[in-house]
């Protein structure tokens, strides 16, 4: 306690009164928003998908990886430029206090290894944005989750991304790739890649003509982002693929938190997507704005 006593005298002195309550209630803020998913994801058994991912280890955003009772992971390939080499068996290592996961090796649209209802929780953490199909690989996280299981979603917000300068992916857009069974392969939005991406906020692309030829072989590194995402976008995403929406949460540089559960009955999420809502008032994001008082057809 003392300790405590003197580190907020120190701030005090440092930031100035004011200043030490507005760092002293944002970091409440952030301390409950993290303690809400923790409590809700407490002894579950998980999936991840790609990963292990830093915003679910101690000192991320939102760590959770050490309330699990266990994780296994899912990557495309043994390889990829994210992870490197990996191994199937039990090689997944999430957190150094828990037996390491199983390691699957299936694209995230074609979980064939896995059963149906073998997981109470599937984690993806900025990976559906690499996926082509995404409502294809959306049906498949339903279907290994148990009734009421959770999926934890965490999507890259356009706003604070190299996607800043593309148009907001449409939902009917996503609906038509599924419709029409598009595969990982696709390079539909490769044009507009090319011409809007900012390569000043993504030093791993190196070059013009090296992220070129990175994009023209997504199908083997999967780096390139599909679609693009706000926040409505994201939300109407999930509703649609038939999953009750329980909480949204926005962080800054660029992240979208959505935590849903599989059910069988009719979802009605619309508390989340009128607008209004106290998340839309709480994004830092400003193409969320508009969704304050009014809420913009899709």
């Amino acid at each position: 306690m003392q300790i405590a006593k003197t580190a907020r005298i120190v701030a005090r002195n440092i930031l100035g009164p004011r200043l030490t309550v507005l760092v002293r209630q944002e970091f409440r803020r952030k301390l409950s928003f993290a303690a809400d998913y923790r409590s809700l994801l407490r002894a579950k058994r998980g999936l991840e998908i790609g990963g292990p991912s830093p915003m679910m280890a101690y000192a991320g955003e939102v760590p959770i990886y050490d309330v699990l009772e266990s994780l296994d992971n899912c990557l495309y390939s043994g390889n990829t430029i994210w992870t490197g080499e990996v191994r199937e068996g039990n090689t997944f290592l999430y957190h150094p206090g828990k037996e390491p996961g199983t390691q699957i090796i299936s694209d995230a649209t074609d979980l064939q290894p896995i059963g149906d209802s073998s997981y109470e929780c599937v984690l993806a953490c900025h990976c559906l944005e690499h996926v082509a199909n995404p409502f294809r690989a959306l049906a498949e996280w339903k279907r290994v989750l148990k009734d009421d299981g959770l999926l934890l979603l965490i999507l890259p917000h356009k706003d604070g991304t190299f996607d800043w300068r593309r148009t907001t992916t449409r939902l009917a857009h996503m609906i038509e790739d599924y419709e029409n069974a598009v595969g990982e392969e696709d390079l539909t939005h490769l044009a507009e890649i090319l011409e809007l991406h900012d390569l000043s906020k993504d030093e791993a692309a190196g070059t013009k003509q090296q992220f070129r030829q990175r994009c023209l072989a997504n199908h083997l590194n999967r780096a390139m982002h599909h679609h693009v995402f706000d926040t409505m976008t994201a939300l109407s995403m999930v509703n649609h693929a038939g999953l009750r929406i329980l909480r949204v949460n926005n962080l800054k540089p660029f992240h979208i938190i959505i935590l849903a559960s599989r059910t069988n009955q009719t979802v009605d999420n619309s508390r989340f997507m009128q607008p209004g809502g106290g998340h839309w008032i709480r994004s830092p994001f400003p193409s969320d704005h508009k969704h304050r008082n009014r809420c913009n057809a899709l």
